[in-house]
């Protein structure tokens, strides 16, 4: 509060009034108009200021709460940061540089996990149904005759996007008129009518090349300029003109009812909305299938006859007639728009319709109508609220969200998206309730993966919260006593963390503690650790509390997991290594430094390109076989997308893994094609088949190209052919690849079976793994070179040294 006091000023003989401020909440205004100069000074000698009142100590202690709630906030980055510094200050550069090598190859390899999640097929728009329902000729009424030529179409497309077609088919009404045309404009081929066609259909021309442009411009003149393919459409939507079909929504027994359809009798009037069979024909193979079904069995006929159209009639308990209109909206303009959805106390909505529409929201609404969009075939339907799901995500729904993806009937890219989700905010959901809600299957999920956004310490804290918080409900279901609320119930004391076993909390957890890197847990004192460790909760302790530390578990090496990629640990190693200021000159001495001492001696850890094939039992998995023109596309698209840039970037980094990378752009091409995750192992065989085809025609190419005369040829390397080899013998220029012969297999009955082959060692075997030959033996390598007139001595494992003439030049066995 203020406080008004009169001060003399000397000067003028004048009094001013000032406020002063008070200090105290409860401090009074005394405020002084005008003093007379005779009791001016004993008012101001004798005036005290009112006492003062301090404050809340609520108050205080709450404004104290929310500076330190936001400190810790801006803060909690920092302290990450502060903590992986302290961690690798005693590290060496090189150490430096190969965590940072490894963030870096995660950085890039999880661009492409992300792709990989967000692929779907795309849904076709009404220009791809539509040019496609020009080339099938469904539902066709009118047949166009131009120069010989019989056109089949749709006279309610061509209507509304033609005024030209609108005025002659108005003159010829009926199903099946046959129309010939003569058009005034000369020069016009059935190629470029055809043409004029699919652009009416479609909005784009597409006619044969080399169209004179002076040709279109008067055929523009005499069938008038269409407005936009979404501006007809639009029209065939809101007016229902030209309309031969009906959508009625009604149940089982409305239907049955001849006066259900009106309310003066109490009955629930059923909702017909006009559309067009063309159209629902074009955009849905379920609408196609029944109309052609109604055709054949006569039906359509009938309806031709009494000219009436044709009645769809949709069960409300599959279809609730609320979601009528959207779903026409996406049929006719590619947009769901879940505002169209009717809402209670509409003219159309019973009192049934409208209490189970009071316990909807709108993620249960766009649920539910993805279910109605894959019944009814409409992918633009499924994709859009799949759209509209996701962008109502949030950590709270997020649970449901989860459990509605698992279900057969959810969306699996909806669980990928939630899931990603999941890992991004991990952090802030491990200190929320939303935790306790998440279910295992999640939880493993999450943890699984090397891109989860939280630190080590508090992914294990987190894990331990959730094991608790279902044990304790595990012993509340299990709890004997019948009455509740009494003095020895559990659900009135409540339970204890020393009431809890820790052995069944291990058991609980038995599938999740071990996705916990406890290795990279920073602070390496932590209390929370040390606790699950004498708890027994995590069985191995990590290597910098049992005094062996062989490796740094941070780096690359095959003992311990490697670090996930949390940006507050990547982003502060990034800063240490600048801070630093090491030349990329000198990473590069290091990081081969580095990688030099880490290349394995053992001749099957170098090749990484798998030789075999995965046996899968396609029946047991239910996976789906696809087609060859199916795999040669998904074969082309694979090789596509290793040439993008972030495949490029990853392949280039020098700790990235191939094996990673080639799953993850599998899985994309598999989900692009609308096909199962476990189709990506049959990809992985198509296209390792495919490389080494590729690679073993490129040989024999080259082989051909260097050929010299047989003279010149080594002794061929005598080797068991394996199963996906062919026993081929090529010709190879002097030096290029050694040779050396190995004893035979030996077969039944006593004799030898070989496949005398030439294989390209250098691919196979290291340059340093190609010793010399010792003494000459029947296992060394035979580098004399014979003449023409010389015979190849065999050495066929008898005994015996036995002699063929050379075979012709050119030849191969």
């Amino acid at each position: 509060m203020n406080v008004v006091s009169a001060v003399l000023l000397p000067c003028t003989g004048c009094w001013d009034v000032r406020m002063t401020a008070a200090m105290g909440a409860g401090a009074s205004s005394v405020v002084t108009d005008s003093l007379s100069p005779s009791n001016t000074q004993e008012q101001l000698a004798t005036a005290q200021p009112p006492p003062l009142r301090k404050k809340g100590k609520v108050g205080g202690f709450a404004t104290l709460r929310k500076k330190l709630m936001r400190r810790r906030r801006c803060s909690k980055v920092t302290d990450h940061g502060r903590m992986i510094r302290d961690a690798v200050s005693d590290w060496a550069a090189v150490e430096l540089a190969c965590l940072l090598d490894e963030y870096e190859a995660l950085a890039a390899l999880k661009d492409l996990h992300v792709q990989a999640e967000l692929a779907r097929p795309p849904a076709p728009t009404f220009k791809q149904d539509l040019s496609t329902l020009y080339d099938l000729k469904h539902c066709t009424d009118v047949d166009l005759v131009f120069r010989g030529v019989c056109f089949p179409v749709h006279r309610a497309i061509l209507s509304a996007r033609c005024t030209y077609f609108r005025d002659l088919l108005a003159g010829c009404p009926g199903y099946g008129a046959r129309i010939c045309l003569e058009l005034r404009t000369c020069g016009v081929e059935v190629e470029v009518f055809s043409a004029l066609l699919r652009y009416l259909y479609t909005g784009d021309l597409s006619g044969p090349a080399g169209v004179d442009m002076a040709l279109l411009r008067r055929l523009g003149e005499e069938f008038g300029h269409p407005a936009s393919l979404e501006h007809d459409l639009r029209y065939l939507l809101e007016t229902g003109d030209y309309a031969d079909a009906a959508l009625v929504f009604t149940s089982d027994s409305d239907y049955h009812r001849p006066d259900s359809g009106s309310s003066e009798y109490g009955f629930r009037p059923k909702l017909e909305l006009p559309c067009h069979k063309a159209i629902l024909s074009a955009r849905s193979p379920f609408f196609r299938s029944l109309i052609q079904r109604r055709s054949r069995s006569g039906e359509e006929t009938t309806e031709r006859v009494l000219h009436i159209p044709t009645r769809i009639v949709l069960d409300e308990s599959v279809i609730p007639k609320r979601y009528a209109r959207v779903l026409l909206n996406a049929i006719y303009l590619d947009t769901v728009d879940l505002s169209l959805i009717m809402r209670p106390g509409g003219p159309t909505l019973g009192d049934a319709e409208a209490m189970t529409y009071r316990g909807s929201s709108a993620l249960e609404e766009a649920m539910e109508l993805y279910q109605i969009g894959r019944f009814l075939e409409l992918d633009i339907v499924s994709q859009g609220c799949e759209d509209a799901i996701i962008e109502s995500l949030t950590i709270e729904n997020l649970p449901i969200v989860l459990r509605w993806g698992r279900e057969g009937h959810g969306s699996g890219w909806v669980l990928r998206q939630a899931r990603q989700l999941l890992r991004e905010e991990f952090s802030s959901i491990a200190h929320s309730n939303v935790l306790y809600q998440l279910d295992k299957a999640d939880l493993i999920d999450a943890l699984s993966s090397d891109f989860l956004q939280s630190s080590e310490l508090d992914i294990l804290q987190a894990v331990l919260k959730w094991g608790e918080h279902h044990l304790i409900r595990r012993m509340e279901d299990r709890e004997p006593n019948v009455v509740s609320q009494t003095t020895h119930s559990v659900a009135r004391k409540g339970i204890k963390k020393r009431d809890m076993s820790d052995s069944e909390l291990r058991e609980l957890l038995a599938d999740v503690l071990p996705l916990v890197r406890s290795e990279h847990v920073l602070p390496r004192n932590s209390e929370i650790l040390m606790n699950a460790i004498r708890r027994g909760l995590v069985s191995t302790p990590p290597p910098h509390m049992i005094g062996d530390r062989p490796h740094n578990p941070w780096l690359n090496n095959r003992l311990y997991p490697k670090p996930r990629l949390f940006n507050p640990y990547y982003e502060e190693v990034k800063a240490i290594v600048d801070e630093q200021m090491v030349g990329e000159t000198e990473l590069m001495r290091i990081r081969r430094s580095r990688y030099i001492a880490d290349i394995p001696d053992t001749l099957y850890m170098v090749e990484e390109r798998p030789t075999h094939h995965h046996n899968i039992d396609v029946i047991a998995h239910a996976i789906p076989v696809p087609d060859v023109n199916t795999m040669s596309g998904m074969l082309k698209r694979e090789c596509k997308l290793r040439q993008s840039p972030s495949c490029q970037r990853a392949l280039a980094l020098s700790l990235s893994s191939r094996k990673d990378i080639n799953r993850q752009i599998r899985l994309r091409v598999v989900r692009e094609f609308n096909l199962p995750d476990p189709v990506a192992l049959l990809l992985e065989n198509a296209s390792s088949a495919y490389r080494l085809e590729e690679d073993e025609d490129v040989a024999t190419n080259n082989k051909l190209r260097n050929r010299t005369s047989y003279a010149d040829r080594r002794t061929l390397l005598t080797y068991p052919r394996p199963h996906h080899l062919p026993a081929v013998v090529t010709e190879g220029s002097t030096g290029h690849h050694p040779r050396s012969r190995l004893p035979d297999r030996r077969v039944a009955g006593g004799g030898t079976i070989g496949g005398t082959i030439e294989i390209g060692l250098s691919r196979a075997v290291p340059d340093v793994a190609m010793a010399t030959c010792g003494e000459p033996g029947p296992t060394a390598v035979d580098t004399s070179e014979s003449s023409d007139s010389e015979q190849l001595a065999l050495d066929l494992g008898d005994g015996t040294s036995h002699t063929r003439p050379p075979p012709p030049p050119h030849r191969f066995i």
